[in-house]
Formats: C-alpha cells, structure tokens, sequence
C-alpha cells in the first residue's frame, strides 16, 4: 500500500515527531540527550532551518520548524544518521533506531502555531517528567522564559505574543490542545517506575544491558514484567523486544487471557538537575 502523501504547508512550518522503532527509548542518559542536541545544532548550522521549538522525550522528540532550502526528509535523514551511528556504537547494537517515517502536520497559521508551541513546551510537565515549567532542561522553555541558549529562534513567536511574559502566561494556561503526538501516553507518565520494576526484574538498568542477555532469558523477565503490571508496548520500549515477540510470550505464559495492566502509582516527581549547556 503506498504511504499517504505528507501535506503541505503554506507557512512552510510543521510540527515534527520522530520516534524510537516500537516506541523503544532513545535516550538512555544526559549524555545521549547532549551529543542529539549537538547533531541537531550541527544540522541546523548545514540546512539553515529555522528551529522555533523542541522537545526531547524517553522515546520521541518533538519539533516545530521552517525548512530553508532543504526538505523535511534530508534534514531528518542526515540528523538520523549522525544520532543514530553514535548511539549504535556507544550500545553495542546495530540496526534501526527511529521508526522508519517520522510524523509531521502542517502548522497553516498563527493561532495553530501557538497551540503547538505551547504544546510542545507544556510536554514533559504533561508527562510528569518536570516537577515545575522550565525545570526539565530538556526543551525550549528555558529559550522563551528566560532567553537562553542559541538554537531555538524565538523572536517570530515573541513578537506573536509581545513579549516573553505573555508568552509564557500563555504557555502555562491550562488547556485541552490537541495536537501530533503519541498515540498513547501510558509509557511515560510512569517511566521511572517501569524502569525500576525491569532493573529490580532483570539485573538490567538500560535496554542496551537487556539486549545482551540469552532470547530466553529476556522472554522470561518479560513475562515476569507484564505480572507486575508494565503493558507489552511497554516492556517492547524499555527491553528493545519486538512488540508481537512480547505479546506472544505472554499470551503463552497466560493460556486463559491477557490481564490487564495494573500498574497504576501515581504522585511521581523528577529530581531537578543541571545541564552542562543551555540548548
């Protein structure tokens, strides 16, 4: 079946997701968020592409930006390229990284690109991944509140708004915007948990770690991780298993019928911590 043409935008802006293959995380540690900041300066600096937002999540990143010049496509495949050659050497893995296809919507007008600006700044707070606005260093809140870092061009959406106090008075409003995203939001609202329950299960903190271990040994933690409550695509992003690899393992390990998930806790907050560069 042939892929569905992407649309066009009459501003040129679009909203961009790129996300981990089998929604599997891309960023294990700070490190990793650092050198994909640094390939995506890098990028920036060779297309010439104007940056307005971004966002990096456990398994997906999320981008509002203006080509110049150069497509969509290219500036993703040479960014992948970079990130994903690194990433591959530093676990010990091969293959894919990122889903084949990333994800985009045309942002057609001002008031759209608000609701997606502020979409995306209000993300990891939605997700729980901050414990304030601004406090994950991670996005393109710290640009706007406070002007700093140098990658993302915020002056098209200050002069939007007048200025940086309307503009973040408007990003903290709560709203309902509905947006390009994930299509479920179960896997990050309790990341760190599930992260904890596969390292106390396994021995293993990272996925890189849970890939080397013997196939029936990682079939046999996944089981033992889905009676604790984790969802198959969850356990899929955490251990790198093939989604269908995991739901036909515990479906053999539960003949009358899959439960459903139970893990459930709420009320998790993120340590704040220093980046060693303001993107």
């Amino acid at each position: 079946m042939p892929r569905e043409a992407r649309k066009a935008s009459i501003t040129n802006i679009y909203h961009v997701m790129h996300r981990g293959i089998n929604r599997q995380v891309i960023f294990e540690d700070d490190g990793d968020r650092h050198y994909f900041m640094t390939c995506l300066k890098y990028c920036k600096e060779q297309s010439g592409f104007r940056l307005y937002a971004f966002c990096l999540m456990p398994n997906h990143v999320h981008m509002l930006i203006e080509p110049a010049g150069e497509p969509l496509a290219m500036i993703y495949k040479r960014l992948g390229s970079k990130y994903v050659g690194w990433y591959n050497k530093k676990y010990h893995r091969v293959g894919h990284l990122f889903q084949d296809r990333f994800r985009s919507e045309p942002v057609n007008d001002e008031r759209y690109f608000q609701t997606v600006l502020r979409y995306i700044l209000q993300n990891p707070m939605k997700a729980g991944i901050e414990s304030r606005p601004g406090s994950y260093p991670w996005s393109s809140y710290r640009a706007y509140e406070q002007g700093a870092g140098s990658i993302t061009d915020t002056q098209y959406a200050l002069g939007l708004f007048g200025g940086r106090e309307p503009l973040i008075k408007y990003v903290q409003e709560h709203n309902d915007d509905d947006v390009l995203d994930e299509e479920d939001y179960d896997w990050y609202m309790r990341e760190e948990q599930a992260k904890e329950a596969m390292e106390r299960i396994s021995g293993c903190a990272t996925l890189s770690a849970f890939q080397l271990l013997d196939r029936p040994l990682q079939k046999e933690y996944a089981v033992k991780m889905y009676s604790e409550g984790l969802s198959a695509s969850r356990i899929a992003m955490l251990t790198g298993m093939p989604k269908m690899t995991v739901l036909r393992t515990v479906r053999g390990a539960f003949p009358g019928g899959l439960k459903e998930p139970v893990f459930r806790e709420e009320g998790i907050e993120f340590s704040d911590y220093e980046c060693t560069e303001i993107w």
